[in-house]
Order: C-alpha cells, then structure tokens, then sequence
C-alpha cells in the first residue's frame, strides 16, 4: 500500500503540535524542483509557521545547505539534550519558497524548535516574498 494512502487511512490519534516547533513530516515524493523527502518514508524536517486547527498547518521544509538568497532563511535549529543539560543548535535553512500546507498526520517526530527571534525574522522574511 503507499505511504500516502496507509497516513490517510491510518487511525492512530493526531500528534499535538505548535508554532515554531520542528517536526520531521512525510513529505512525499514531489516533482520538478518541488522539496520533497528523504528514504522511502520520505521524511523531511519543517518548521510549523501557522496553525490552523488541530488538522492541518503552514510549514516551510528546511534544508542544511545555507544559501545567501531571498528565498532563504538560515538559522539554527534547537534541541533538548536532556535534563540538566544545554540545549544544542544545529544549522538549518528554511526554504521560504517552499511554504505548503501540511495535514498532521503526516508529523513523524519532533526535533526541535526555532528561537522566538528567528521565527520573527523568518515571518518577516515570508512576508517580504508577497506581492
């Protein structure tokens, strides 16, 4: 059966998620210059910019290859290590040309989160793409 079919048939409850979290989410296989997953689960991290409901959200896949490009926002992504542990920061970009909206049932696992700052800038960012 494909992926698509088994997560939209699937009856396991939908994940609980919020805005500025970073979720790997079964992308699918796209076309053309289109984003789309890695594997054969084609699982691609994205950063959960809008929410909606608890159904369906706006995010914007995210790449590790940095680029100097208006459509482009790097910044790092943070995660927990564990109690009484720092938080490490991993480099990411968000490929802002890329916005889609996604239905929760293809969130996998959660990685992390983007800084309060970063997620502002990065909105910013989104808003200057638009007409």
């Amino acid at each position: 059966m494909p992926l698509k079919v088994e997560l939209n048939n699937s009856s396991e409850p939908r994940l609980f998620f919020h805005v500025r979290e970073i979720w790997y989410c079964h992308f699918g296989e796209n076309i053309g210059f289109e984003q789309d997953g890695q594997g054969e689960n084609f699982l691609r991290p994205a950063v959960i910019i809008r929410k909606f409901n608890n159904e369906v959200f706006w995010c914007v896949p995210l790449t590790r290859t940095k680029k100097d490009l208006p459509f482009y926002f790097n910044f790092k992504i943070h995660t927990e290590t564990g109690e009484n542990q720092k938080a490490a920061a991993e480099s990411s970009a968000a490929i802002l040309s890329q916005i889609r909206l996604i239905d929760s049932k293809r969130l996998r696992r959660l990685i992390g989160y983007i800084s309060k700052k970063d997620f502002k800038l990065l909105k910013e960012k989104l808003k200057a793409l638009l007409p």
